[in-house]
């Protein structure tokens, strides 16, 4: 790309209400600026016949537009405004709704043409129609290349997450496995994230199991370390990787560096896609051991050559003439898509995933591919090849760009026969199967949700269920936790953690920590739907229009992990804050704390039991248990961070290299704090000021 796309828009903040829903000073604007236009146009005669298909006189639409409902015309009046400043070059726009909240983000070869196609008075979908009727302003940002403005789009989707664009629901990033080479004992190591360090990356992989087993199989086929530089730097003899042969040892020199090194060059070799030639090499290796009478070494050969062949022989369906590609299938059921991807590299299957992205029900099903695709790969390198299930608008478009953004050929196909349409099929099977799982899971869900609100005694249909637990050891690093379920499981996305920050509870206080994290929650809840604008809410959607995916900020009910005390404490912050439209209920264990035999505690009911065999009963000890589970882990893993801290953290400006310096040359935080100023500077990486603030910090009592 020639460089970084620039705003064009002069004013990114929205009009003053009153100028822009005025339709006769929008009429007269626009009448003012018609002769430039023009002018502009008649540059091109080619563009100008284009553009005059779609545009249309200003004064006949505002006629015509009465005939529209209120807020779509009002939707369409504010487009017309903005359009006096629209460019006509390849760019992205943005639809901003009247709180701010980016509506959809759209991109164009021409956006001045993309956005006169919305103030047509007729033709709009459901979904573009509610889109127009929501839109209060638009920004607009222009880029050189229709290419730019595929990626540029594609970034801003992901990190606004308009509600009327597609939208991948699950954005994490693949693991790969890293061959390090900034070290004289490369690494084999899991790596997610960045790829900023040194070396080697094979994947991705599709999931967290398929590269752990791959990891296990390659330790034991080429012993390469795993373990940490510093752990490696300060072993004085082999660790039990080294007994379970699975490391050949080199931090205490168990094998010299020019054997360790052939290692290395085996596993990149296997990894990398020769792994005929390895096995073949290995499996000679072990006939000339074997016949020189050194059993043993061929015992670990042996060993090494069945570890290579489970990670081949675990690979599923692996293709005889792919060697790299990544292949997408999306099927459709009952409005609802699943995307399923597998990952081919090395001639091998290194997994598959399946995506249930957000999108409405109006569009195609390759619509939504199209616009997955772009988001998918804003930040994964893609493969050489990739294959399609069904052909998209923007196929040439997609490869010019990933093609410019990895530095080689990127190509897409829609493939109609052979071994690649084979494994589009198995794709797409594998996205059914998923699909159908997906939905039966939904059902069961639904169900579970009506069968709790009929066993409450509850008449509104719950849609969102918050469960809430506190962890501490004697008051300790409490905390609180919150999670969420709905017709959809566990909304992991939307649990959350509080950390007990009050000083007026006293340690211990169960109640009064329930009191502090039900209060920051609603209170919170409540200013931000205090900052919503009532006036402009949007009007209410019909059973077929409404965006069923849409989840509630506000749950319907609250489920409390305690008894009566709990119970009180709850119901007073929520009479405080004036929440009369939330359902409470608290869960206390029965009798010798048997699962089964809780207790319920609901207002205006006496404490109840549920049936032993009630599914609402098993739903919700699942609810409690999965409460339990997430504030006793966030309380484990605050703990841990409290011992493991280290009095180098309490130092402003000594980051984790100079952190590993600093114990590398000294070995222990106490060392370092006995160590005189000379001494500390003379730690590489320790220049004179950061060895006074050491200095100072450690000395500044005495």
């Amino acid at each position: 790309m020639s460089r970084p796309p620039r705003p064009t828009h002069p004013q990114t903040e929205e009009p003053d209400s009153s100028e822009r829903l005025d339709p006769p000073a929008v009429e007269t604007s626009l009448q003012a600026d018609g002769p430039d236009l023009a002018e502009e146009e008649t540059q091109d005669e080619a563009e100008e016949d284009a553009e005059a298909e779609l545009e249309l006189d200003f004064g006949e639409l505002l006629d015509e537009s009465e005939a529209q409902p209120t807020a779509i015309q009002s939707g369409a009046e504010i487009i017309k405004f903005h359009m006096k400043d629209c460019p006509t070059s390849p760019g992205v726009y943005r639809m901003i709704g009247a709180t701010g909240e980016v509506l959809y983000v759209g991109k164009a070869r021409n956006i001045r043409k993309r956005i006169a196609s919305y103030t047509r008075p007729t033709g709009h979908s459901n979904r573009i129609a509610r889109m127009i009727s929501l839109t209060q302003s638009m920004i607009f940002v222009s880029t050189e290349t229709e290419t730019e403005a595929l990626l540029l789009e594609a970034n801003y989707i992901k990190q606004m997450k308009p509600r009327f664009n597609v939208l991948m629901r699950d954005d994490k990033s693949f693991p790969y496995i890293l061959l390090s080479a900034d070290h004289r004992a490369p690494q084999l190591v899991k790596h997610r994230g960045a790829r900023n360090r040194k070396g080697d990356y094979f994947g991705p992989f599709a999931n967290t199991w398929a590269v752990n087993h791959t990891l296990n199989a390659l330790q034991r086929a080429f012993l390469l370390r795993s373990c940490s530089d510093s752990y490696f730097e300060n072993r004085t003899r082999p660790c039990l990787q080294h007994q379970i042969k699975r490391c050949a040892g080199p931090c205490t020199n168990e094998i010299t560096p020019q054997d360790y090194q052939i290692l290395v060059d085996e596993a990149r070799d296997f990894l990398t896609g020769k792994s005929m030639a390895v096995r073949q090499t290995l499996a000679k290796d072990m006939t000339v051991a074997a016949e020189h009478l050194e059993f043993e070494r061929a015992a670990r050969l042996r060993d090494r050559i069945t570890a290579l062949s489970s990670i081949q022989g675990s690979q599923g369906i692996n293709p005889r003439n792919t060697e790299e590609a990544d292949v997408f299938a999306i099927v459709e059921e009952a409005g609802h898509f699943c995307i399923e991807v597998f990952f081919f590299r090395t001639f091998q299957n290194w997994g598959n995933k399946a995506y249930f992205p957000r999108a409405d029900r109006s569009l195609s099903a390759a619509e939504v591919l199209d616009s997955f695709l772009a988001q998918f790969y804003a930040d994964k390198p893609p493969a050489r090849l990739i294959l399609l299930s069904q052909s998209i608008e923007t196929k040439d478009l997609l490869a010019q760009a990933l093609s410019v953004r990895s530095g080689h050929k990127i190509e897409i196909h829609i493939p109609q026969r052979g071994e690649r349409r084979e494994l589009v099929e198995h794709a797409e099977q594998n996205g059914k199967e998923a699909l159908a799982r997906k939905l039966s899971d939904q059902l069961t869900q639904e169900r579970l949700l009506a069968a709790l609100a009929q066993a409450f005694g509850l008449e509104r249909k719950l849609r969102r269920i918050e469960v809430y637990d506190n962890s501490h050891i004697m008051g300790t690093h409490a905390v609180g936790g919150m999670i969420v379920a709905g017709a959809g499981g566990f909304m992991k996305a939307h649990y959350r953690t509080f950390n007990i920050k009050s000083t007026d509870i006293t340690p211990g206080d169960d109640y009064g920590m329930m009191r502090e994290l039900l209060h920051r929650r609603f209170l919170r809840l409540t200013k931000a739907e205090a900052s919503t604008d009532p006036a402009q809410s949007p009007p209410s959607q019909s059973e077929d229009t409404a965006d069923l995916d849409a989840f509630p900020a506000r749950p319907d009910l609250i489920l409390i992990d305690g008894g009566k005390g709990q119970f009180e404490a709850a119901r007073s912050v929520l009479e405080e804050l004036g929440i009369v439209d939330v359902e409470l209920a608290s869960i206390a264990k029965g009798p010798d704390r048997n699962a089964g035999r809780e207790d319920f505690y609901l207002a205006g009911r006496p404490p109840f039991k549920l049936a032993p065999r009630d599914p609402a009963l098993y739903f919700v000890q699942r609810l409690r248990d999965e409460a339990h589970r997430f504030a006793i882990g966030t309380h484990r893993a605050r703990r841990k961070k409290d011992f493991t801290k280290n009095p180098l953290d309490e130092i402003s400006g000594i980051g984790p290299m100079r952190k590993r310096a600093l114990l590398h040359a000294f070995g222990t935080a106490k060392a370092i704090a006995r160590a005189s100023l000379a001494d500390l500077e003379k730690v590489p990486g320790i220049n004179a000021a950061s060895a006074k603030l050491i200095f100072d910090h450690f000395n500044s009592k005495a």
